[in-house]
């Protein structure tokens, strides 16, 4: 008799497969954009730096002139106490929120938007960031991470600097159990064991058998107990080389 495969019991919601997200002190994101903000500067600082856990750089909380505060993935070389700058006459320094049409081309950037006022979603991973490549009338080219340019309304806003924590991924984690914890805190199942490695009853790819195997692409639409593998698979195995 089969039972129901990881996939089926991840997805009715039980507490063995959800994220702590408990511990998640904020949202990083900007405060809402203002007059003021788009006509000059707003002055504040930072409050306190904190960690979250399950993410990786660490959370700094801001505090602005006009009373509002709003938490943010913190920039290499920043520290409590700090003044900051938010605004499009704002100083190109470390740690400065501006909109990407404030920016110098050639100027190292973090926590983009990718719309305006949407809060920021480009280059928040730790030891992440972004380059400003020119102006031009579709807007701000800037490199991203992955090496590609892209080109973003010059209202969407940024950070000065590189996002803090590079180089974490460079310490190994030793011990199974640290790597458990991490993996929990993120909400993700961790040890995974393979399908081929189970028992025919209680998963599709199960059986001794190396010739019971099913194939591995699956229909988008497939049922939970049925929906495991390469899920909607354009191709599959190791791509060709084209002849030039």
């Amino acid at each position: 008799m089969g039972k129901k495969i990881r996939v089926q019991r991840r997805g009715r919601g039980s507490s063995t497969f959800r994220a702590s997200t408990h511990k998640r002190i904020a949202p990083a994101k900007y405060p809402s954009f203002s007059k003021k903000e788009r006509e000059g500067v707003i002055h504040g600082r930072i409050v306190r730096i904190l960690h979250e856990s399950g993410r990786g750089s660490p959370l700094a909380l801001m505090k602005l002139e006009t009373g509002e505060t709003y938490y943010t993935v913190v920039p290499e070389g920043i520290c409590e106490g700090q003044p900051i700058q938010i605004g499009s006459k704002a100083s190109v320094d470390v740690g400065n929120v501006l909109p990407l049409g404030s920016i110098p081309a050639g100027t190292i950037i973090c926590n983009i938007e990718r719309s305006p006022s949407d809060g920021g979603k480009i280059s928040r991973s730790s030891g992440s960031y972004a380059t400003v490549v020119a102006h031009t009338p579709e807007g701000t080219m800037m490199k991203l991470p992955s090496g590609k340019t892209r080109y973003v309304n010059d209202l969407c806003r940024a950070t000065v600097g590189v996002i803090s924590g590079a180089g974490r991924l460079e310490k190994p984690f030793l011990k199974a159990g640290a790597k458990r914890l991490w993996m929990r805190a993120k909400g993700h199942t961790y040890p995974r064991t393979r399908g081929v490695a189970m028992i025919a009853a209680v998963h599709p790819y199960g059986s001794g058998r190396r010739g019971a195997r099913k194939v591995t692409t699956v229909s988008r639409n497939a049922p939970p107990g049925q929906k495991v593998g390469l899920i909607a698979a354009r191709s599959t195995g190791k791509r060709k080389r084209r002849k030039r």
